[in-house]
């Protein structure tokens, strides 16, 4: 039987196919505004919630998504009106998460945390339809919110005093981004883990920066990007019988790796082939001149010089005279004289 003929396969393809797309197009905010762990820090809050969840017996994905954008409005609140700096903020945000999820699941009844590995290590296998109709609907929010407000999102993102100066509410855009952060920790801790989301809202972005050419570009190719790694690696870990999170992850990193080296590989080249032509330049043997025995060609505000087929142009530096080869033959060179 193939994966398809699984209704939890069904459900986890799904899954993976909305934190693929979704998880991208925010992450590429963060490392645009060099929070790249600002997913981190959420999905340490988010663990807090899930142990509320579980405490209560209630549902832990809404309970880490009220207590993930609580302590994302808190973080901007703290960065923007507090002395305290990002950093430092961030890394409370960290062990307060931590701290508070563990304490909180050591009040549970013994038994009732079991399944805690789950939401640390994401357990794709295990999504249920209810939490395929919830994660839905966080990812229509989701890429709305990123599709309205992503000029304004990348503009704060890009320059906070600029954005400020021309008049852009800074405050509550950086409280609606960390607000979508937290949105996608909690649709991702299912399929890759909370330890691991930042992971994939990062490395997808990261690679498409290596590629794009414009911030719309990096964000669809991200996004595309996120999809491929999302969903072949919950196929990869169907058959392998590894976790579904750490394949995505894995598989990212040698998507990263494959295009940072093919990327410096060609950077490498386009320098070498630079440096090669202009050796040629600095070493030709002699000076063009009327008396050089080699036609000259007008050719706009300079003369130009018939040299074996190939013309060249004298350019005077700091460190002598060189000259540029022009592509190709004269068409028609007059008579030297």
């Amino acid at each position: 039987m193939g994966l398809l003929d699984y209704d939890f396969m069904q459900r986890a393809l799904l899954a993976s196919l909305m934190v693929g797309l979704v998880a991208p197009a925010v992450g590429v905010f963060l490392v645009q505004r060099r929070l790249s762990l600002l997913g981190d820090g959420l999905g340490h809050v988010a663990l807090t919630g899930v142990a509320v969840g579980v405490l209560t017996a209630t549902s832990p994905v809404w309970t880490a998504l009220v207590a993930a954008i609580l302590g994302a409005v808190l973080i901007e609140l703290v960065r923007a009106r507090g002395r305290t700096s990002g950093d430092v903020a961030l890394a409370v945000l960290f062990y307060g998460g931590i701290a508070g999820g563990v304490v909180l699941l050591s009040l549970a009844p013994r038994g009732q945390a079991t399944n805690l590995d789950s939401y640390l290590f994401g357990a794709i296998t295990t999504t249920s339809p209810q939490d395929v109709a919830v994660f839905a609907g966080i990812s229509v929010v989701v890429l709305l919110s990123v599709a309205l407000l992503g000029q304004r999102l990348y503009a704060v993102s890009d320059d906070e005093e600029y954005a400020r100066a021309v008049g852009l509410p800074v405050l509550g855009l950086n409280v609606v981004l960390a607000a979508l952060v937290a949105s996608t920790v909690v649709l991702s801790m299912r399929v890759v883990g909370l330890l691991l989301i930042s992971a994939l809202m990062i490395l997808p972005s990261a690679i498409a920066q290596l590629l794009a050419r414009s911030f719309r570009e990096t964000v669809l190719l991200a996004c595309l990007i996120g999809v491929l790694v999302s969903v072949s690696g919950t196929a990869t870990s169907f058959y392998t019988g590894t976790p579904s999170g750490g394949t995505i992850v894995l598989l990212a990193i040698a998507l990263f790796l494959l295009v940072t080296s093919a990327v410096t590989l060609r950077e490498s080249t386009a320098r070498r082939r630079h440096r090669r032509r202009v050796d040629v330049h600095d070493a030709h043997p002699h000076e063009h001149g009327t008396a050089c025995g080699h036609p000259p060609v007008p050719h706009g505000d300079h003369v130009d010089y018939d040299h074996d087929g190939h013309l060249h142009a004298p350019h005077h530096t700091g460190r002598g005279v060189h000259y540029d080869e022009h592509g190709g033959h004269p068409v028609a060179a007059p008579p030297n004289r």
